[in-house]
């Protein structure tokens, strides 16, 4: 199945290949459409990442404005999302890569991630499987975390994944498919639940 343009037209204004190239063209406050169109979904890609709300609001404020100094060097303006994407993406997995930071917050960010999700938040239900999955969350690799929340608390299918990540189908099906597995066998050893839940959580997709 072959991915969606990235770049449709939009029924909240212009295209962002429009809206490029007036900034370009120097119409500069026309960046702030990208901004408030993208704003919210990277912030809660970094947030899936790095695990730390006011981290991923300094590494999303930071790739727009890379991405305005940027923005000649975006070739393909109808990916400028999946752009934005990698440029939020490579700042926090290097942020993460510093040593003295990789001792970050748990417990704060996996609620907020899963109170947004209809699927997820159904299996939170009781205190102590909400409390288990946030935990069972932030022991993830991030690039499995990563995967996890942008299927199922997101729900993306792979095809866009795939687009933005810039990664296989098949690629992201199976970090999908660790990640289930991870949660699973976190929250059976930590006695949430004897067997895993029976939701679209964990159905292969």
């Amino acid at each position: 199945m072959t991915a969606p343009p990235l770049d449709r037209r939009r029924s909240d204004g212009p295209s962002d290949v429009e809206v490029i190239a007036r900034v370009l063209g120097g119409e500069k406050q026309q960046f702030e459409l990208l901004v408030t169109r993208y704003q919210r979904v990277v912030y809660r890609h970094a947030v899936s990442i790095v695990l730390d709300h006011d981290v991923a609001a300094d590494m999303v404020q930071d790739s727009f404005v890379s991405a305005y100094l940027n923005l000649r060097g975006c070739r393909e303006p109808s990916h400028f999302r999946a752009w934005l994407f990698q440029t939020v993406r490579n700042r926090c997995f290097d942020y993460l890569k510093e040593a003295s930071r990789r001792n970050v917050r748990l417990e704060d960010v996996a609620a907020s991630l899963l109170d947004e999700a209809d699927g997820p938040a159904v299996l939170a239900e009781r205190s102590e499987t909400r409390i288990g999955i946030q935990r069972a969350l932030g022991q993830l690799p991030p690039v499995l975390r990563e995967a996890f929340v942008m299927h199922y608390v997101d729900g993306m299918p792979y095809e866009t994944m795939a687009s933005l990540l810039d990664a296989s189908v098949s690629a992201l099906k199976m970090r999908v498919h660790r990640a289930r597995q991870a949660l699973s066998a976190a929250l059976r050893g930590s006695n949430v639940t004897d067997e895993p839940p029976k939701s679209s959580l964990y159905q292969v997709r």
